[in-house]
Formats: structure tokens, C-alpha cells, sequence
């Protein structure tokens, strides 16, 4: 990657500052309730943004170690990416016919997947794309059950809400049946109470025992995320996803990657799944497959996408997926990725990132764990090291505001901290924040008291 100098934080106004209020308080006369915690706590209103920064309504500039969760693998305000979609879109916007575009964007992106992956159709969100591979799975199979894990997530449409690895899927009724979950291997957390490589990989054990002893032993598909992301960006040890592939095999089940936040460079390699070299039979993609645009996909294997129905005419395809604007914000990303050489500045970059932040376990008491690959990093915040008990609300909410207040934007407010950086960040950007996220924990050691709720 050509290094380029980014901008740096300018915080010049009170957080959020009074034209930012203005505009937050006038969308929620309007919006319902339910909107996404981390808009609700910063309070900004946003006016522009520029490679891994953000500027908001007062002027201020953050940093921006959120990327829409993800979302903005080119960071915002790409200028390709602009000049791009703003061509195409007074072209043709609508459709799912065949352009020039759309057909050098396939060809790209079925140059990028892995093999034997190369047949796709493209959707519009990421519970969508699941849904469909589940459909896919189930055709392939024959057979009607899935396998997901605790902590996973794929989305909250009805299809894959029974497949939310905690608490927030309860209070919607009755689940969708012929879903099973099983422990994933988050070996701080480790459910079981063992230590990693001593453990000998139980967790595996038990989803095998769980799934002979639950299930109708009609299991279609075994569906993973290579590496948690909603769950605290948890990295299970190298052996894990080949030992879940091999619960696949056991089943004649496929198995489908969730890479929506792992996939398209995020991790330092274009796939999660090569860092393990697990061969899944589906991938499912978004996130910064657009980068920002709402789009998403599903990546499979030949003898996959011809079972039937899933093959049958209309079967498997999406009013929105694949439009025009779709298709060139997916070979528009994936053009970047590769002459921006992004693969290799996330795996560059976040090494460097990860090392810095690890530091500050040797120097905060209520840092229990650090861990990350890529632009993929998560911290644990606990009271005591020897529990792993989790920081209060009350203190990880105060660890976001400070963090915001000093120019740094991140999901920061619960006590498993998620760093997704867009791909664009540069080192000093990187130090930069990692900084910041120092002071703000100097403040908590200092000021607050964090060791009680």
C-alpha cells in the first residue's frame, strides 16, 4: 500500500456539539425506538467522511476504529468508489439483467473466492444471504437441520433468528425448529472452565455429543463464523474450524463460513477461512464486500448451486441483489482491495495495532485479555482477572463517551471491546487511537471506580 497520511482526530466543540444535537433530536421525533446503541450513546450527527476519519455536523474529526461495523472496508469518501457508483447510477440503477458491469464485477469476484467456491448470487443484507444458503444447503442435502454456535450471529429475520448464539433473540416467540447450538471456541471464556491446548479441544467433544443426542440426525448444514464478530471479535485456536469441518464430514452436512465481517481482506488474508485452510462448501459475504453499499452474497460449490430447488428458476434470486449499483460496488471494492494492496495493510498494520494494545494489559488491571487478527481486535474489560467478571455498564459506556470525546469512535460500551477499523487506516492512525484508548483507560484506573457494577 502506498503510504498515505490521514487525517488525526480535532475535537473543537463539546461531544456531541449543538449542531450534532440538532439534528439527532430532530431524527428521533421521528424514529422508533430500537435504533443501534452505539448512535444512541454518541449522539452525533455525522456530516462527512474522509479515508478511516469522520467529521460531524460541529466540525469535529474522529477517528474511526467502527467502520460501520465493519462496513467500510475502503473507508468513506473513496474517491473511486464515488466516481464509480455516481457513473453507474446514471446509467442504470435497477435490474438484475446482464451488463458489461455486472459481468466483469462477477468475473472479479469469482477470481477473489476461494476454491472450489465460484457460483454466487448476490442479496441485499447479510440475514438474507444466510437464509439463502441455509435454502441452498437444504437442497443440496436433502436433509432440514442446522448447526450454529453460542456467540454466532447471522441475523434477525425469522429463518436465522434461532441461530443468535445469547439472550437477545428471547421475547420474539416461538424459535424455528431443527436449529441446535453448540459451544464455539472462545477459550477465555471457555463455558466449560478448561485451558486451552489442555482442553484437548472439548468443546468439540460436547457440540459432536449435543448434536448425536439433539438432534433428528438430519443435519443440512454446520454454519461458523471462522472468527466471532459480534460476540467480542473472539479468535479460537488454529485447530478449531478444521475440527468443525470435520463435524460437517461426520454429518454429510455442508459447511458454511459466515465470513460477512471476516471476509475481504479484514483478518490480513482475504478469508478467514485461509487462515486455517478449512475448504467450507458455502461462504456467506457482506459487510465491506460493498463498502458501505447494501450488499451481500452467497459463495458455493458447483454440485451446491445446481440442487434443485434452490437452481430452479427464480428460486434463489432477489429484486435488489445484484442491481447495477450492487455489482459495481462489489468490483469497485474488490479492485481497491488489490491495487491499494488493503490485504496486506490490515495484516501490517493490525500486527502492529494488536502488539500496542497489548501492552496495556501489563498496565491496566481490568484488561483481561487482548486478541485480534488483522483489523479484527478485541479486548475483554473484567473487575477481577481471576473471575474474568466484566466490567459494569455503567464503566464501558463511560469508557465510550471519553474515547468519543477525545476523537475516537469505536464499540466500545460493552465490556468485549470490537476494533474494525476500515482497511485504509494508516500506522500513525493506528497509533493514534491506540493512544487515545490508553488515555481514556489512565482516566478509568484514575477516576472511576471500576471494580464495582
Amino acid at each position: 500500500m502506498k503510504h498515505k497520511k490521514g487525517k488525526l482526530p480535532s475535537i473543537t466543540t463539546p461531544v456531541p456539539g449543538p449542531r450534532s444535537r440538532a439534528i439527532f433530536e430532530r431524527e428521533e421525533h421521528h424514529l422508533a425506538p430500537g435504533r443501534q446503541r452505539i448512535s444512541s450513546l454518541a449522539g452525533v450527527a455525522f456530516d462527512h467522511g474522509e479515508g478511516a476519519t469522520l467529521t460531524d455536523a460541529d466540525g469535529n474529526v474522529y477517528l474511526d476504529f467502527f467502520a460501520g461495523v465493519a462496513v467500510a472496508s475502503l473507508g468513506h469518501g473513496h474517491p473511486g468508489m464515488s466516481r464509480a457508483l455516481a457513473e453507474q447510477a446514471s446509467r442504470l440503477m435497477v435490474g438484475t439483467f446482464a451488463t458489461p458491469e455486472r459481468a466483469q464485477s462477477f468475473q472479479a469476484l469469482a477470481e477473489a473466492a476461494p476454491e472450489p467456491l465460484k457460483r454466487f448470487h448476490l442479496y441485499s443484507g447479510g440475514a438474507e444471504a444466510v437464509e439463502a444458503a441455509l435454502r441452498a444447503a437444504r437442497s443440496f442435502t436433502g436433509k432440514h437441520e442446522v448447526v450454529g454456535f453460542w456467540g454466532g450471529f447471522h441475523g434477525k429475520t425469522g429463518g436465522v433468528i434461532g441461530l443468535i448464539g445469547d439472550e437477545s433473540k428471547q421475547g420474539y416467540g416461538p424459535l424455528p425448529g431443527g436449529q441446535h447450538l453448540v459451544p464455539y471456541a472462545d477459550c477465555y471464556r471457555c463455558p466449560f472452565k478448561l485451558e486451552y491446548p489442555g482442553c484437548g479441544l472439548f468443546c468439540v467433544e460436547f457440540a459432536r455429543k449435543q448434536i448425536k443426542n439433539a438432534s433428528a440426525g438430519a443435519v443440512a448444514a454446520v454454519l461458523v463464523e471462522p472468527f466471532q464478530g459480534t460476540a467480542g471479535n473472539v479468535i479460537p485456536p488454529d485447530e478449531f474450524m478444521p475440527a468443525v469441518a470435520q463435524i460437517a464430514r461426520e454429518n454429510d452436512a455442508v459447511l458454511i463460513a459466515d465470513e460477512m465481517i471476516t471476509g475481504f481482506g479484514r483478518t490480513g488474508k482475504m478469508w478467514g477461512v485461509e487462515h486455517t485452510g478449512v475448504r467450507p462448501d458455502i461462504m456467506t459475504v457482506g459487510k465491506g464486500m460493498g463498502s458501505g453499499f447494501p450488499v451481500s452474497g452467497v459463495i458455493m460449490r458447483e454440485e451446491v448451486a445446481q440442487a434443485k430447488p434452490f437452481s430452479k428458476p427464480s428460486a434463489s434470486s432477489s429484486s435488489y441483489g445484484g442491481n447495477p449499483l450492487a455489482a459495481v460496488a462489489v468490483g469497485e471494492t474488490l479492485r481497491a482491495i488489490k491495487d491499494e494492496q488493503l490485504v496486506d495493510n490490515a495484516r501490517q498494520v493490525g500486527a502492529s495495532l494488536l502488539a500496542r494494545l497489548q501492552e496495556l494489559k501489563h498496565k491496566f488491571e481490568f484488561v483481561g485479555d487482548v486478541r485480534g487478527r488483522g483489523l479484527m481486535i478485541g479486548i475483554d474489560l473484567v473487575r477481577d482477572r481471576a473471575t474474568k467478571q466484566e466490567l459494569s455498564r455503567r464503566v464501558t459506556e463511560e469508557i465510550f463517551k471519553q474515547a468519543l470525546r477525545r476523537g475516537l469512535l469505536m464499540m466500545g460500551y460493552f465490556p468485549r471491546i470490537r476494533i474494525n477499523p476500515p482497511l485504509v487506516i494508516t500506522q500513525e492512525q493506528a497509533e493514534t487511537g491506540a493512544a487515545i484508548l490508553e488515555e481514556v483507560f489512565t482516566h478509568v484506573r484514575d477516576h472511576l471506580n471500576w471494580r464495582e457494577g
